[in-house]
């Protein structure tokens, strides 16, 4: 009898059980929507999900109402993926225990958990592009790709934002530790065959091979080595840009993270069709100058930013200087523009032999159109926002009351700090802090 008793008394625990992971289960319906998160079911759908994208909000947050419509943009998308990537988001000024326990002191604060294992998420957030940047994260640091098949749906699933990198016939471990150190930036795989309709395909002629593909400019290359000593590192870094770039609001950001000077030409109008013989002749020119940024930029397309370079109407186009990046340039002594009348290829030759030689003239940057070039970097908002500031300090010192930050005492420290606050976009970085409890 008191076998039978506690017989029972296992089927009812075991019939419990089942019905708490059913309705545990049953509690997260993933249909493509946001999913509303309390602090009874966080920890569940953290563990039930692979992938799960948590948005920890305030309602009285605006820039939290701002990104509402972009996460429900996103979820569908990402629900549908092969590694499936969960949109959700909890009221942390609600169950601010929980929020606290997370460390949450900023709304919105967005975390990325994959397997459970918490990252912050700096990234943009229109949904386009958080969309892009998520699939980045989940994805192995190397896919190790089996069959043909499996590098087309590879190329295929990477989309066209990012470069792509595959390695063929190369072992994982060659390239596994830039796959760690630049997944943020690029696509990496390796395959495991070698096929002639592979070889074909991806224009290389022997393995082991590193082909790097750019399908956003539809730019491709091929490294056959050496395999070591930071040779494969320099080529890969160099390929995150195409041979020649586009210059443009968000390429400039690109050329942030770019160590090298940019050989730079400017044009009138960068889409008429006749330039086609110069941009051949700058690709051909880049090929053998990887230590060099190859650009081009439109007076019409970027009229501010060409400004910088002491352009007007009386200046003869293309213009060709090089560009350190930040406020100042180099112009070869003779050789200015680009011609007709020669071929340019000789000309970009000639120009880059008088740049290495030494045959230049240091030219500053144009000071008030710079500071329109820095609005388009940075949103003219956060300048405005800036000289505000200062004005304000200077007014404050002028009357006694207050002494001058050390911080603010040069134009040089202004775009120091400028600089240092434009990884994203302001309207999609700025954040409230828990205190900061109040109507947007």
């Amino acid at each position: 009898m008191r076998s039978l008793k506690l017989l029972l008394c296992w089927i009812s625990f075991l019939t419990l059980s089942i019905s708490i992971s059913v309705s545990s289960d049953d509690q997260f319906t993933v249909d493509g929507t946001v999913l509303e998160l309390t602090d009874s079911n966080f920890d569940s759908a953290i563990s039930t999900f692979d992938c799960i994208f948590v948005d920890f909000y305030a309602p009285w947050c605006g820039h939290c109402k701002r990104l509402n419509p972009e996460l429900d943009a996103a979820a569908p998308i990402l629900a549908k993926l092969k590694q499936p990537i969960v949109i959700a988001k909890l009221n942390a000024d609600k169950y601010s225990r929980l929020a606290r326990k997370i460390e949450i002191d900023a709304f919105p604060t967005l975390m990325l958990y994959n397997h459970g294992v918490p990252m912050e998420y700096y990234g943009p957030r229109k949904a386009d592009l958080l969309v892009r940047y998520l699939k980045k994260f989940v994805a192995p640091d190397v896919a190790v790709l089996e069959s043909d098949s499996a590098v087309k749906e590879f190329v295929e699933d990477a989309g066209t934002f990012f470069p792509v990198f595959i390695g063929f016939g190369l072992n994982e471990s060659i390239i596994s530790g830039l796959g760690r150190k630049y997944k943020k930036k690029a696509w990496f795989a390796v395959s495991k065959e070698v096929s002639e309709d592979t070889m074909v395909s991806y224009d290389f002629d022997k393995a082991p091979a590193l082909v790097a593909n750019h399908p956003t400019y539809n730019e491709h290359s091929v490294f056959y080595g050496p395999f070591e000593d930071g040779f494969l590192e320099e080529f890969v870094k160099q390929s995150f840009l195409p041979l020649i770039l586009p210059i443009n609001h968000d390429t400039l950001k690109l050329l942030k993270d770019d160590e090298r000077k940019i050989v730079l030409t400017i044009v009138e109008d960068e889409t008429h069709e006749s330039l086609e013989k110069l941009y051949k002749a700058l690709r051909a020119a880049a090929h053998a100058n990887r230590d060099l940024v190859f650009g081009y930029v439109g007076v019409k397309q970027f009229e501010e930013f060409v400004d910088s370079f002491h352009v007007d109407k009386k200046t003869n186009l293309p213009k060709i200087v090089v560009w350190d990046g930040d406020e100042e340039y180099d112009q070869v002594t003779g050789i200015e523009t680009i011609t007709q009348e020669e071929d340019h290829l000789t000309q970009v030759s000639r120009f880059l032999e008088g740049y290495r030689e030494g045959r230049t003239e240091k030219k500053k940057i144009n000071g008030p159109s710079f500071m329109g070039f820095i609005n388009s970097m940075i949103g003219i908002r956060s300048v405005y926002i800036l000289v505000f500031l200062v004005a304000v300090i200077m007014m404050l010192r002028s009357l006694g009351q207050v002494e001058e930050p050390t911080g603010v005492r040069t134009a040089t420290a202004v775009r120091e700090r400028v600089d240092q606050a434009t990884t994203v976009p302001e309207d999609e970085s700025s954040e409230h802090k828990p205190s900061d409890k109040k109507e947007d």
